[in-house]
């Protein structure tokens, strides 16, 4: 699994994020609706992931390390440039 929890409670994404780590990140920020997901390191995340950062709006920590997800998906998410 490529979602996880960091010691000082940020959500972290790994490189890449398959469909399963959807209800693993959903569980997670449900758990703690505060938390905020790094996903600098993610070069690939499956839509469902990016369904879960759009509904929920985490607090993210970027941009992803992913092309794709930078030019496509980081705005949508709410994830600024920087």
């Amino acid at each position: 699994m490529s979602v996880q929890r960091a010691p000082e409670g940020t959500i972290v994404l790994g490189e890449t994020c398959p469909v399963e780590d959807a209800d693993a990140l959903l569980r997670l920020l449900s758990h703690s609706p505060a938390a905020t997901v790094d996903w600098r390191g993610c070069r690939h995340a499956h839509s469902a992931v990016i369904q879960v950062l759009l509904a929920l709006r985490p607090p993210l920590l970027g941009p992803p390390a992913g092309r794709f997800l930078r030019v496509h998906v980081a705005a949508l998410v709410g994830c600024l440039p920087g």
